[in-house]
């Protein structure tokens, strides 16, 4: 009887979730699962094929498979009854011993069949405790597994509150430049608050959907927990080791972990770096352009960065949270420019005016974001009123300057390994720095100065009109 009730358990198993099939539907290949693990299985995936034959399935409606529906009902009704009864199936002797073999309940009748020759066994009541302590075990990276998840859902929700604010933000500081454009210029302002929405639109979409798929997999671990600590709870060993296969299977489920967010804040460099000078061809006697605009996707958590994105100041005081993107450093207060360079020549002067504590220079790409300072950088600071320029944490020179300069010219020279810095107002040079350049360098600020802000200066313009004619 047992072995014809297990046998018949095989085909009433569904092929995904492998449980007794629950609201069994058929698929035009003649293939059934569970309504609700054909959902799940298809969720995300453009083309519904089959989970087993992997045959397209033309049709969202499938009908229900009525008769597997009662054989599965009628199955579960006499497991039940024989299992309740604490007896076994095949032999109707009390399930006193447990096989180590096939892990399986058995009674002193199995023991000395032919289907367990050789097999080791114990009594429930002695190796129930060990079964309990392994799936405990097991358990416990589950959990684990959840906090990770619950930390990266939480991320994700702040994330997405961020991208609000940045979309409404920028959208304001669109309008505000626009204002001050002549009216011929409304199309341009709608169209790059278009652009604006759409991106937003599409970067939250791809929030929700991955916090969606989060949350499926958040419920999977739940539920497997929940059902997992329910039986446990079981006073009866007999209906714990019954489902113990079951258990093991569900303890054991494995999920990747959530990819970092990367690139999943709006680009306001994009849509607020020199926007106006794209305007240049009527209103280039008003328009400002400055070679290097911060990336506030990358600002720390104490920085602040103004409307246009051209001045740097640091707010202690008013730390604000933030979503912890890959782009954003954590532990200092680097920021870096909207654009990297990995050829030609580039060049941006900075006002420091009295600031008593900046950097200034460039950063490898490769530079981690997150934890130590361990990349390759060049820049010139001024901290504890000494100027010195760095490589990195160790290799730093003392310079002498004969004043403090208002203002730092930086220019990099990609091609020719070189960085030098120096003083506009006097045409004086600071330091240079050569080395062989492999990788594409940001422009990096950072102010620790709480009064006093840095800020990026407007290019000098030279508009030459080309006729191609």
């Amino acid at each position: 009887m047992a072995s014809s009730l297990a046998r018949l358990e095989e085909e009433l198993t569904c092929p995904v979730c492998c449980n007794i099939f629950k609201h069994p539907v058929v698929l035009s290949c003649s293939h059934s699962f569970c309504k609700g693990c054909l959902q799940r299985w298809w969720t995300g995936r453009p083309i519904h094929e089959c989970p087993v034959c992997k045959t397209t399935s033309s049709s969202n409606n499938h009908p229900t498979n009525l008769v597997l529906k009662n054989l599965c009902e009628n199955f579960l009704e006499e497991k039940l009854s024989v299992s309740s009864e604490g007896l076994c199936a095949e032999h109707g002797e009390k399930l006193r011993l447990f096989c180590l073999d096939d892990e399986q309940l058995a009674c002193l009748v199995c023991r000395d069949s032919e289907k367990h020759a050789g097999h080791k066994f114990l009594p429930v009541g002695e190796v129930s405790g060990r079964c309990r302590e392994k799936v405990q075990e097991l358990l416990k990276p589950l959990k684990q597994k959840l906090e990770v998840f619950d930390k990266v859902k939480t991320n994700y929700d702040l994330t997405e509150n961020h991208l609000k604010v940045q979309a409404q933000n920028t959208e304001t500081r669109i309008k505000e430049q626009f204002k001050k454009l002549h009216q011929f210029l409304q199309e341009e302002e709608e169209t790059r608050i278009a652009i604006l929405l759409v991106e937003g639109a599409q970067k939250s979409q791809e929030i929700k959907e991955r916090r969606d798929g989060l949350s499926k997999d958040m419920a999977t671990l739940s539920d497997a927990i929940q059902a997992t600590e329910d039986q446990l709870r079981a006073d009866d060993h007999v209906s714990f080791l019954q489902s113990y296969k079951t258990t093991m299977v569900r303890v054991q489920l494995t999920l990747q972990d959530p990819p970092p967010l990367s690139d999943a804040l709006i680009d306001e460099a994009k849509h607020l770096g020199n926007l106006a000078f794209r305007a240049w061809d009527r209103m280039k006697d008003i328009v400002s352009y400055t070679p290097v605009i911060l990336d506030p996707n990358t600002a720390p958590t104490m920085c602040s960065l103004y409307d246009d994105l051209t001045s740097l100041s640091l707010e202690y005081e008013q730390s604000r949270q933030l979503p912890d993107n890959t782009e954003r450093f954590d532990y200092h207060g680097y920021v870096l420019g909207s654009e990297g360079f990995n050829s030609g020549v580039h060049s941006w002067e900075v006002e420091v005016g009295d600031n008593t504590n900046w950097d200034l220079g460039v950063l490898a790409e490769s530079h981690p974001r997150k934890g130590e300072i361990c990349g390759e950088y060049w820049k010139l600071e001024l901290f504890k009123g000494k100027y010195r320029a760095s490589r990195n944490v160790t290799d730093i020179t003392d310079l002498s300057l004969k004043q403090k300069p208002q203002r730092i010219r930086v220019q990099l020279d990609w091609n020719r390994g070189k960085l030098s810095f120096s003083d506009p107002d006097t045409d004086t040079h600071l330091h240079t720095f050569t080395h062989t350049f492999t990788e594409k360098l940001f422009p990096l600020f950072s102010n620790f100065d709480n009064d006093i802000s840095l800020k990026v200066l407007p290019g000098k313009i030279r508009v030459t009109l080309y006729d191609h004619s």
